[in-house]
């Protein structure tokens, strides 16, 4: 609490510094020389004790009793952020960089429940007025190591701190964590905040929130804003990973919020149109310029929960559905989804797969029902050759990694195209119907089991043998001489 010690050992330097300077002095003193020192010695006296004054000055809250100096502080920050605050009686005055209080083990608590708990709390002063603790200040705001529980009652706990007066302050949140739970208590999913903060902008005249944090373990940022009738928010969210910002408008009315965002992501700019209630939310994703025919359509609905996204598209990008670093494969591996209180389906459909001219006529299909997902009946061709077919599967995570494990099913339109395309000898070029197997696809690995391989339901085991284990090149042109080589030595064993 004090810092005695260290003016102490301040004064003790300042002290060994004069006395060095009298020493190297004292055998060349003369008037003149006496003269000048005198002055020189005046001013470092002057200098000396108005910093001993200073430093008194800054050093009388060490004085007020702990107990006082809590009550202060506590109903400052009930003025300035409208909060309940429950500290320990762990704190320490410190000078350095500024004046400020450190408190550790400190509560938020709202209407008895217990929002936060915060390991170390700091509370900048003003140094205006020390004299009197009672007209004491609170300047910047800082909270770190802070652990914070949000549900459905107090979710917008961030956003109404938006609404207090940061004119003379910042609030600042550093290495702390979100815990979002349902009405169970039980953790939906974590969000790890780098940093967090709530200044005001002098020259817009607002205040302004800005994010850095990570999401199912993807770093985003996010600044927003209130218009200056406070009847709108405006949002900027950026996920440098994937290249994709996101501008959002929100109109706050209580009974029907409806809102607007654009997307931009690789060059690409999509627009949605949604609107919120209090159990319902919808939207609709779309491009107003260059792709006007595609449109997905969703909705989510709280209570109780179910949720649907169907759509179609000119094209998909399976990355970023289900890449390493993809938001919906970060989601799956956290395995908050495999709760039996969500109900979810997806249906898209599009002509093609980004960056790969084999695979058409996708129709995407996944639900998650029960605590189980599935992509069952998901279809796409490989080119006009041959019809692929999802049956029984299931998504899951294994020692960390996304995992698909299910029944594919292969229709064959053309056998003569297929041979043709992978240069197979004609003497081995014999009619195929159709090809049935079980498989385990690993999303991180880039592997695939392939197992149980039925030829027009037959079972050959060198097949087997040959395609059990299948490991995808990062470049596509590989991964065709790959699969054309492994796929005619499969063939070269079942008709050899």
């Amino acid at each position: 609490m004090r810092k005695t010690n260290f003016l102490v050992k301040y004064l003790n330097n300042i002290s060994k510094l004069i006395n060095n300077l009298l020493e190297k002095n004292l055998n060349k003193i003369n008037f003149k020389n006496l003269s000048y020192l005198i002055k020189n010695n005046k001013l470092i006296l002057t200098f000396v004790a108005l910093f001993v004054i200073f430093l008194s000055y800054l050093l009388l809250p060490t004085f007020y009793k702990q107990s006082d100096i809590l009550k202060v502080l506590n109903t400052e920050l009930q003025k300035k952020l409208h909060l309940n605050f429950k500290f320990s009686k762990n704190i320490k005055y410190n000078l350095f960089p500024k004046p400020h209080f450190i408190i550790t083990d400190t509560i938020i608590n709202d209407e008895q429940t217990e929002i936060s708990n915060i390991k170390n709390f700091k509370i900048f002063i003003s140094i205006d007025n020390l004299f009197s603790f009672k007209n004491i200040k609170i300047k910047d705001l800082i909270i770190e190591n802070a652990n914070f529980n949000l549900n459905k009652n107090n979710y917008k706990f961030f956003l109404n701190l938006l609404n207090h007066n940061f004119e003379d302050g910042n609030l600042i949140i550093k290495k702390s964590i979100i815990f979002f739970r349902n009405t169970e208590d039980e953790v939906l999913f974590i969000n790890k905040i780098l940093k967090m903060k709530y200044f005001y902008e002098p020259k817009e005249l607002k205040n302004i929130f800005y994010l850095d944090n990570e999401i199912f373990n993807i770093p985003l940022s996010m600044e927003s804003f209130f218009s200056e009738d406070k009847s709108k928010i405006f949002s900027e969210i950026n996920i440098d990973l994937i290249k994709l910002k996101i501008k959002n408008e929100l109109n706050l009315d209580k009974d029907l919020r409806v809102g607007k965002s654009e997307f931009n992501i690789n060059k690409i700019k999509r627009f949605a149109d949604y609107q919120i209630e209090k159990y319902y939310f919808n939207f609709q994703i779309l491009d107003k310029v260059d792709q006007p025919n595609i449109r997905y359509d969703g909705q989510f609905n709280f209570k109780p929960f179910y949720a649907s996204l169907e759509g179609d598209a000119a094209e998909i990008n399976l990355n970023y559905l289900f890449g390493t670093n993809a938001i919906i494969s970060q989601l799956l591996k956290t395995e908050m989804l495999n709760n039996k209180n969500i109900d979810f389906k997806l249906n898209i459909n599009a002509d093609r797969v980004y960056n790969n001219s084999n695979f058409r006529n996708i129709n995407l299909k996944s639900k998650i029902q029960d605590g189980l997902i599935d992509a069952d009946t998901t279809k796409f061709q490989w080119r006009d050759f041959a019809t692929f077919e999802l049956l029984e599967s299931l998504v899951f995570v294994r020692d960390g990694e996304l995992v698909l494990d299910g029944k594919l099913k292969i229709n064959i339109n053309n056998y003569n195209k297929i041979y043709q395309f992978l240069l197979t000898p004609k003497n081995y070029r014999n009619k195929i119907n159709q090809i049935d197997l079980n498989f385990t696809y690993n999303f991180d690995q880039k592997t695939a089991e392939l197992k149980d391989i039925k030829v027009d339901n037959k079972i050959d085991l060198n097949v087997n043998k040959i395609l059990n284990n299948v490991i995808l090149k990062k470049d596509d042109l590989q991964n065709k001489i790959y699969f054309k080589n492994l796929l005619n030595q499969a063939i070269k064993n079942y008709f050899g």
